[in-house]
Formats: structure tokens, C-alpha cells, sequence
């Protein structure tokens, strides 16, 4: 099954390297991040897990839960951990899950033939609390993830949620948003009283509204 932007998450019961787990019940109310490993003791993958351990503060502040993915068995997963604790300078007490039987990859449509048949590929999903998918990339092996992308993302993705507007290239918490087309210049204006700057008419910007 190839997964959408959009689709339902699908749910599944899990041993990871925190005890058994509910995804939907782990997730809660939360924002979610599931991202895949090829396999365990991998150097890329060492580095991702250590950036993430160390952006913990950052995901709680934005209300996101993340987990990883690995089809290794979970004593080679606690192996790993201390590894990436050692060489990363971090902590890693988010759950990584054992898919030795796939059954996660297969879900989330992770094992690409092309690139391999039996280990998954490096996609990231960002599911929303409603547990629709929001936002899938799929790396290369030789590639390691930027995580301020996905927190970069995942801002846009929570401030578009919750008001009209869209994001433009390149940007950052802070600063001016896009006005969506479904809102006329008229009804921006009251919507958003911080003011509306019309560059064309399906161009205005307004600044993030939910900012002082």
C-alpha cells in the first residue's frame, strides 16, 4: 500500500526499545514523527537518531512525539542505542521499534525493491493529531536528514492548521505569511489586523498571526 499525504495513519501494536506500544495511544493528542532506518549500526543513521535525541526539547516544545524504525530485532537495537548515546553525546529514550518482521515497513510502504529488498528505505512521516499524514520525504542512504527542516515543517504545518494562511519559500517562525486565495482582500483585512500587503491579488502577506 502506497501512502498519501492526507491518508489515515495506520495504526499498529509494536516492541520498541521504550516497551510494547499502541501507536495511535503512544501518539495521544500529539504531533507524531515516524522515520525509518535502513538497519541498525549504520553511520548515517547514528548521526540522525543522535540529532533527534538532542532536539528533544525542541519537538516538546512543538508537541511532537517521534519514534524510529528499524527491521533489526531489539537486542540489536539496545546495542545500537548505547552506540549512538557514546558517540552522539546524547540520550535516546524515545522508542525505537523492532520490525524484524517488517510489519511496520510493509504499512508504511518503507521496503522500495529498487533500492532494496529487504531493508527500508529513509522516509520520514509527520502525522497529524487527527492521525491523517501530513508531510512524507524518503532520502537516500548517502544522505543524512535535516531535522531543522522537519522542525521548520512541522511549524508551518501546526500555524496552517489553525489559520488561514499558507508559508512562502524559505520560511521561518516569525516571519510574514501568505494569505490563502479562498480569502478576498476585503475579508483578509478583518481577519487579520496586524495588516494585509497586496503584491498582486493572488499575492498579499500578513504577519504570522499567531506571534505579538
Amino acid at each position: 500500500m502506497s501512502l498519501r499525504l492526507g491518508d489515515a495513519a495506520p495504526n499498529f501494536k509494536a516492541v520498541t526499545t521504550e516497551g510494547e506500544i499502541d501507536f495511535y495511544e503512544y501518539l495521544g493528542d500529539n504531533w507524531g514523527i515516524l522515520f525509518s532506518h535502513p538497519a541498525d549500526y549504520t553511520p548515517v543513521c547514528t548521526t540522525e537518531l543522535g540529532k533527534t535525541a538532542l532536539l528533544k526539547g525542541e519537538f516538546a516544545k512543538r508537541g511532537v512525539k517521534v519514534l524510529a524504525v528499524s527491521v533489526d530485532p531489539i537486542d540489536s537495537h539496545l546495542g545500537w542505542r548505547n552506540d549512538i548515546n557514546e558517540t552522539q553525546s546524547c540520550t535516546v529514550d524515545f522508542p525505537i521499534i523492532a520490525d524484524d518482521k517488517r510489519e511496520v515497513a510493509a504499512l508504511y510502504d518503507m521496503i522500495h525493491p529498487n533500492a532494496s529488498e529487504k531493508a527500508t528505505v529513509r522516509s520520514l512521516f509527520v502525522i497529524g493529531p487527527d492521525k491523517k499524514v501530513k508531510l512524507i520525504i524518503t532520502y537516500p542512504a548517502s544522505t543524512g536528514r535535516n531535522f531543522f527542516e522537519v522542525l521548520r515543517v512541522v511549524d508551518s504545518l501546526q500555524l496552517t492548521a489553525n489559520y488561514s494562511v499558507a508559508t512562502p519559500a524559505d520560511w521561518k517562525a516569525g516571519e510574514d505569511v501568505i494569505v490563502v486565495p479562498s480569502i478576498s482582500t476585503e475579508d483578509a483585512v478583518k481577519k487579520f489586523p496586524k495588516g494585509v500587503k497586496v503584491v498582486k491579488p493572488y499575492l498579499r502577506y500578513t504577519p504570522q498571526p499567531n506571534q505579538n
